[in-house]
Parts: structure tokens; C-alpha cells; sequence
């Protein structure tokens, strides 16, 4: 049995825990140590029983509570070789901070943990694919501007995905950013749109993917209805009914739900 909880999603901070029978882990830590902490014991998860750090990249959103969550709790953290370096130079870690090169793929328990590269303006930012001890597949793509051949084929067999669907785009061209924030977000280095998204959710169900959670909102570019509606209009179009071929859930910037079984 595996288990799937977004602690927290969007700009103001990102981290999703993730359980099986073997393993503990988090992927990203863009919230105070506080914070974290708080939001784990609050669902009867020990922080201390936290296996693995995992770090997508080194934007404060995803970043910024791992120097303290980690040492307090004595708890590894694993990034690209890129992302550390990015992680140093922001003083997000230090040497006390047990930091370690992914590589290629990595095992925690019996997870089996596969990074992927995605597109987004830091050093070398990746998604992770992680396959559990009972062998179900959850992957994690947020923060890209595209989706690459790699990220595409990390998605594809997935038990459950989250995705991101950061922005509406005449929401983003035609709101308050300055136009060279609206270039980086729109480009193929910042974020995906609702309309990027619901297409490769269309693949996605296509392929036998059940799961569907929307990670990564915007305040300002989007809404949790504009981007639901977005997705279940794609799915729906390609003949696709929801709570039958698929189930999908709006991450909210602090979610206050209980683990979801996959």
C-alpha cells in the first residue's frame, strides 16, 4: 500500500510526502522547518521517521526549509548535482547538511526513486518518478515550461501523477506581472499552462493513468475551478468520464486532507 500527501503547493511553498511499507520521503521543502513539522505530526507522521530529502530545485519555494528540517531530524537530502550547487550558493544548506548526488536512480527501502529533467531557469531542476514497494508508480512533474521526451516518458505509467497547471494564459498576459515576469512564465523555462496540462492528462488516461492531482497554482495567472475545468473539458472531449476513467484533485496551496492511498 502506498500513500501520497501534498503537504503544500504552489508559490508560497511546495512539499509532498510520500509512504509504503519501507520508506519515508519527502520531495521538496519550501516551507520553515516549522511549518513542515507541523504539517506532518498534524497527520500522525513523525518528522523524525522521514527517510530521504528529495529537492526538485533550488527556488526558495521548494528549498527553504531544508537546512533546519534536515539537521534537526538528521535527514539526508538528495538532489541533482546542479541543484546542490544551486542550493549552496542560495545558503539553503550548509556543511552540516548531509547532501548526496542522486545520479541516476536512487533506493530508499524499496522505493526506487528515478529523477528526470524538466525545464524550468535553475541549474539542473528535475521531476522524480518514484515505483514502491508494491510496485505502484507516483510521479511528480511541476515546475517546467515544457514537457521534455524524458519528462513525457517518466509520466507514462503512472499509478498517480501530480502535474503541473500553473497558469491560465490570457489570465497571465493580461494581469499585473511586468512583461518580462510574463515572458519567464509563459516561456519554455518557467511553468506549464492549464492548456499544457490537460492535453498530457489526456495521454496520461490514454495510457492507463487513474490518479490526477493539478499541483503548483498560481494566485495571481489562476483558479482551482479554471484549472479543473480546463482538464475535465480536455478528458471529457477525448470521451473520457471522470470517477470512472479518472479521478482528479486540485492541490490547494495548504492542504489540510488526510494521505490518499494509490
Amino acid at each position: 500500500m502506498a500513500k501520497f500527501l501534498s503537504l503544500f503547493s504552489g508559490s508560497s511553498g511546495n512539499s509532498t510526502y510520500l509512504e509504503d511499507s519501507t520508506a519515508r520521503i519527502l520531495i521538496d521543502a519550501g516551507r520553515t522547518a516549522k511549518q513542515l513539522s507541523e504539517a506532518l505530526a498534524a497527520r500522525e507522521i513523525d518528522p523524525a521517521a522521514i527517510d530521504a530529502l528529495l529537492i526538485t530545485h533550488e527556488h526558495v519555494d521548494h528549498a527553504q526549509g531544508i537546512r533546519v528540517f534536515a539537521s534537526k531530524y538528521n535527514v539526508p537530502v538528495y538532489a541533482t548535482a546542479g541543484t546542490i550547487e544551486g542550493l549552496k550558493k542560495k545558503g539553503f544548506v550548509n556543511e552540516k547538511t548531509a547532501l548526496h548526488d542522486i545520479g541516476e536512480a536512487l533506493s530508499i527501502g524499496g522505493m526506487h526513486i528515478t529523477p528526470f529533467p524538466t525545464s524550468h531557469d535553475t541549474y539542473e531542476p528535475c521531476g522524480f518518478s518514484v515505483t514502491t514497494a508494491d510496485e505502484r508508480k507516483f510521479t511528480l512533474c511541476t515546475d517546467t515550461g515544457i514537457l521534455t521526451e524524458q519528462s513525457k516518458k517518466a509520466l507514462a505509467g503512472s499509478d498517480a501523477v501530480v502535474l503541473e497547471s500553473n497558469h491560465e494564459l490570457n489570465m497571465l498576459l493580461n494581469g499585473p506581472y511586468p512583461y518580462p515576469l510574463k515572458m519567464r512564465v509563459s516561456g519554455a523555462k518557467g511553468h506549464l499552462s492549464n492548456d499544457d496540462c490537460a492535453r498530457e492528462l489526456v495521454r496520461l488516461v490514454e495510457s492507463g493513468t487513474s490518479r490526477l492531482f493539478l499541483g503548483h497554482l498560481s494566485r495571481e495567472n489562476n483558479t482551482p475551478e479554471i484549472a479543473e475545468a480546463t482538464a475535465v473539458s480536455a478528458l471529457t472531449i477525448a470521451g473520457m468520464k471522470r470517477d470512472f476513467d479518472y479521478t482528479l484533485e486540485v492541490l490547494p496551496p495548504v492542504n489540510t486532507k488526510k494521505a490518499v492511498i494509490f
